[in-house]
């Protein structure tokens, strides 16, 4: 039995991670202020797993909260962050306090309580201009938002506490997460869920741009996998490393709106004949992304189980049947 503290354990990733975690017999704290987390994403585990499941309610910006969660771990999965760019770009300070600071405290707390590994969610979004396709880890462009910036900071200081304190850690850049519990509701809401719930209401979503734009969708479960593979691993050369979490397959928003419509179709035929609508390109955006997976094989043994369009279909399942 580990012993292994899940920040941000209410959102989408990490309570994924939680349910992950305990059944497979872990022991796991989480920590969360709910800002974007949500309270249902855990009462099922809470209640089934009373003996190895505690919730700590605090904020990793505030110390105390944070030395208080990493009391008596061995190892984090440093999920708490505030997501989106368009939410960095019209909030760049607070951003940076949760995802730069906060992420600071962490490391601190972790260092101070002897964290065997730190694990944490970095971002594709690191990548920046690079116009390399397709993306590996120690090829990177000019960050294009702060939430770019903040997350490429974390990575700057989880290297910096490997080599002057000896804190282990592994960095995740997740490449467009998508599945089940991810909010389709709220100003930044993920392209996924937002337009699963525009379709299942009948309504077009809005494709920013001409819809040739791509993105390497992950499906969760290949994130669970990279995370648990990430806190285990026990050649040396494979911590202190940064590794895409991928699936490593290109996919365009208009091939996603066709997948969508193709499986939602199978619930409720009208939505076949949806009529599409484009906008303008989004500030900060980058055209493409696909990520080089060969490390994460090589090093971790990662093996991803679920393409784009198998992930999706289990996605539109749970979407159908929870919202």
């Amino acid at each position: 039995m580990r012993k292994v503290l899940v920040t941000g354990g209410a959102g989408f990733i990490g309570s994924n991670l939680c349910e992950a975690l305990l059944g497979q017999g872990d022991e796991v704290c989480c920590l969360d202020n709910f800002a974007t987390g949500k309270i249902g994403n855990l009462l099922p585990l809470l209640q089934r797993y009373p003996e190895r499941f505690r919730l700590i309610v605090g904020d990793i910006r505030k110390p105390e909260d944070c030395r208080k969660a990493v009391e008596g771990m061995e190892y984090v999965l440093h999920e708490a962050a505030l997501g989106s760019v368009p939410r960095s770009i019209d909030d760049p300070v607070t951003t940076n306090e949760v995802n730069v600071t906060g992420f600071l405290n962490m490391l601190v707390a972790s260092r101070d309580a002897g964290i065997k590994r730190f694990v944490f969610a970095a971002s594709s979004s690191t990548y920046g201009d690079s116009k390399e396709l397709p993306k590996t880890e120690d090829v990177i462009g000019r960050p294009l938002s702060p939430y770019a910036v903040t997350k490429y900071v974390n990575e700057l200081y989880a290297g910096v506490f490997a080599g002057t304190y000896g804190l282990e850690y592994v960095g995740l850049r997740y490449f467009n997460v998508f599945g089940r519990r991810q909010d389709p509701f709220g100003a930044y809401a993920a392209v996924i869920p937002l337009f699963v719930k525009k379709l299942m209401a009948h309504e077009s979503p809005v494709i920013n741009g001409n819809g040739e734009y791509s993105r390497d969708f992950t499906y969760i479960d290949n994130v669970v996998q990279m995370n648990i593979l990430a806190m285990t691993a026990e050649n040396p050369e494979a911590v202190n490393q940064i590794y895409n979490t991928a699936f490593g397959e290109r996919t365009t928003l208009n091939q996603l709106i066709g997948y969508l419509k193709e499986f939602l179709s199978e619930f409720d035929p009208e939505i076949a004949n949806i009529e599409i609508q484009h906008g303008p390109n989004r500030v900060g955006d980058i055209p493409h992304s696909l990520a080089c997976i060969d490390k994460a094989k090589d090093l971790l043994g990662y093996n991803p189980q679920y393409s784009m369009r198998d992930g999706l279909k289990e996605a539109v399942r749970w979407y159908w049947e929870n919202i």
